[in-house]
């Protein structure tokens, strides 16, 4: 049966990271339509981690509800009164855009009013490159990790896109203290194909990736088991590639993929999946109802790290 599959493993916030994100300077992270259950907790744990400094948007009279509930005294913290879903996340990301606040993070509406804020041209948060997601997913135990991008904001995108996601996954790993990350190209096969398109575009992107981006290596491309497996990796003699069967992070051809990767790490392996959106000008938390405390957790500690680069 399928729940065989299904890991029981409870998800753990990555220690590690947690520590980098409490040693850094707490963020003013801006919640977007802050007043309900799931991001107040957030808020709450993380703040009280010494992650994040709260800056409440939505109406005042739902959050001081939400907070009366957790037995938070929120008083001390800025709250910006915004009726509604896009005028809630307008306010967090004019927020972040003026310099008021250095994380974005989504509270209590749906994606697309969020990220419509996010990108909006008025909220002056573009940079020029493309807003890319990234999950760094770690393992159960806190041993390992994988990092994925772009698993749920782009579509299908393109090689630009792509070029853009590889860049700021290898940011973020640096970050994060792999002083030169191993980052596969996903496909179907380890050769260039016609018939596959992704292939021909994953070698493409590794031959850019190598002359456009120091201190990581790159292959590509590389089926699922040849990015994950050494026993693979010797029975197809791939040994002397530099990421086969020790990837640290995976670029996706798009969101499907991606997606079902993801959610594979989490619901089959037990692992924590941290998200965060990079390419604007502050880093983006683009929580789901269905992430638990400690992706939560591990998402807000993502920005904290960022924040302080």
């Amino acid at each position: 049966m399928p729940q065989s599959f299904l890991s029981d493993a409870t998800a753990i916030p990555p220690a590690h990271i947690i520590e980098m994100a409490q040693q850094a300077a707490s963020p003013r992270v801006a919640i977007a339509r802050a007043g309900a259950p799931l991001p107040m907790l957030a808020a709450k744990e993380a703040t009280e981690a010494n992650m994040m400094i709260p800056v409440f948007t939505g109406e005042r009279h739902m959050i001081k509800a939400e907070a009366e509930k957790l037995d938070w005294d929120i008083s001390g913290f800025e709250l910006i009164e915004a009726e509604g879903e896009a005028a809630s996340g307008m306010a967090a990301a004019l927020a972040c855009g003026e310099g008021r606040a250095d994380v974005l993070m989504k509270g209590q509406l749906h994606t697309d009013a969020f990220m419509r804020a996010a990108v909006s041209r008025d909220a002056g948060l573009r940079t020029g490159h493309r807003f890319v997601h990234i999950f760094h997913i770690t393992t159960p135990d806190g041993t390992g990790s994988i990092t994925i991008s772009d698993a749920a904001v782009n579509v299908t995108p393109n090689l630009d896109t792509r070029k853009d996601a590889t860049a700021e996954v290898v940011k973020l790993l640096h970050r994060l203290g792999n002083a030169r990350p191993k980052v596969a190209f996903l496909s179907a096969t380890e050769s260039p194909i016609e018939s596959v398109p992704s292939s021909i575009e994953a070698r493409d992107l590794r031959d850019w990736a190598l002359e456009n981006i120091a201190d990581a290596d790159f292959s590509g491309p590389l089926a699922f088991d040849l990015i994950m497996s050494p026993k693979s990796v010797a029975t197809k003699k791939m040994t002397d590639d530099p990421v086969a069967g020790k990837a640290d992070a995976i670029i996706v051809p798009d969101i499907v993929s991606g997606n079902g990767l993801f959610k594979s790490f989490v619901y089959l392996a037990g692992g924590c999946a941290g998200g965060i959106v990079m390419g604007a000008k502050v880093p983006i938390l683009l929580t789901s109802r269905a992430d638990p405390p400690a992706a939560r957790l591990s998402s807000v500690a993502l920005g904290a790290i960022m924040a302080a680069a």
